[in-house]
């Protein structure tokens, strides 16, 4: 069985598998990430960071050299020439016969739906959706963060629940247990800009009160329950979106992230907005992490998402491994 380096490399986190068979990967080594592709120095830093991730894989495998290497980096979409100057450099770094570059988005794809075409729905803190079509078409769909879209997200759900309770605090607003939901969980009302702000990532202290509106939507609130349908509709037609542009007569569709454990409250009304496509959209859990997704193209150049592949292949034969000296017998 060829052997393959599968590597996630997010802005968080950089993390590594090496396969060697036919079997689960035996470990994944995670070391920080990097700024992205597209950043000044983007090239060395994730240079630096796949490294980091990839070594330690190698040396305790010292007989297993890998065939291909496949990086799903943050902002190779934006930076094609620093995605083949990656790619480049590892080549030497890691003595494979191949090593391709593409988006992280790419990745989590190909490891969603298993390598097929379809729509991938990203779900946490943000949101985003990412559609690959037959013929490599390729749709980004929202992921604008949380000041300009990122719309159902985690932090828009959270950030919308906040507002519903400051307008009750205010007498502005119908009288909703969100306000006694964003108490228990933030304190006193009239402090919560402070709250929201105090760890430095709003989106992501915002965030932390979705689960909140959704366990209120769920018990029957129904100002929360219309933020958790103003979602799944905004979700929905991201998704909706990504499939007109990438076409085809029916798609695959995963939902992947976090906020999938928010179950039915959100789930429901999603379906219920997909069902309304005029093709069939076959909603389904996802198959794959991005490493999963790595893999698939790290060993399968035929798969749709190869033309947002950049892929360098070895021109030249490995130098010959060195015979140590045979020293001479001893003489008696």
């Amino acid at each position: 069985m060829t052997a393959a380096v599968a590597v996630d490399l997010g802005k968080t986190g950089c993390r590594a598998v090496l396969w060697d068979g036919a079997g689960p990967a035996p470990d994944v080594h995670e070391v920080p990430g990097a700024p992205g592709l597209a950043t000044d120095d983007g090239v060395t830093t994730a240079r630096a960071a796949v490294l980091a991730a990839v070594r330690p894989l190698l040396a305790r495998e010292p007989s297993v050299r890998p065939s291909a290497v496949c990086v799903g980096a943050a902002g190779a979409a934006a930076a094609p020439d620093a995605a083949r100057a990656l790619a480049g450099l590892l080549l030497e770094d890691l003595s494979a016969e191949e090593v391709a570059v593409t988006s992280d988005a790419v990745t989590a794809h190909a490891g969603a739906l298993g390598g097929r075409t379809g729509v991938v729905l990203a779900i946490g803190t943000g949101s985003v959706a990412v559609g690959i079509g037959d013929d490599g078409t390729f749709a980004r769909v929202d992921g604008w963060g949380p000041w300009l879209g990122d719309e159902g997200s985690g932090a828009w759900i959270g950030a919308a629940g906040l507002r519903a309770a400051l307008r009750a605090h205010d007498g502005r607003g119908p009288d909703t247990a969100l306000l006694a939901a964003a108490t228990e969980r933030f304190g006193d009302p009239d402090r919560l800009p402070l709250a929201l702000g105090r760890d430095g990532n709003p989106a992501r202290t915002a965030a932390s009160f979705a689960p909140d509106v959704a366990r209120t939507a769920a018990a029957g609130d129904p100002t929360a329950s219309a933020i958790v349908r103003d979602a799944a509709t905004a979700l929905g037609e991201a998704v909706l979106a990504a499939a007109r542009r990438i076409g085809g007569d029916g798609l695959d569709v995963a939902v992947t992230g976090g906020l999938t454990g928010l179950g039915e409250p959100l789930l429901g009304p999603l379906r219920s907005t997909l069902a309304g496509f005029p093709r069939p959209l076959r909603l389904h859990p996802p198959l794959g992490d991005p490493l999963d997704g790595a893999r698939l193209l790290a060993l399968d150049s035929r798969r749709p998402h190869e033309p947002h592949v950049v892929r360098v292949r070895r021109t030249a034969p490995f130098p010959p491994v060195p015979t140590p000296p045979v020293s001479p017998p001893a003489v008696a």
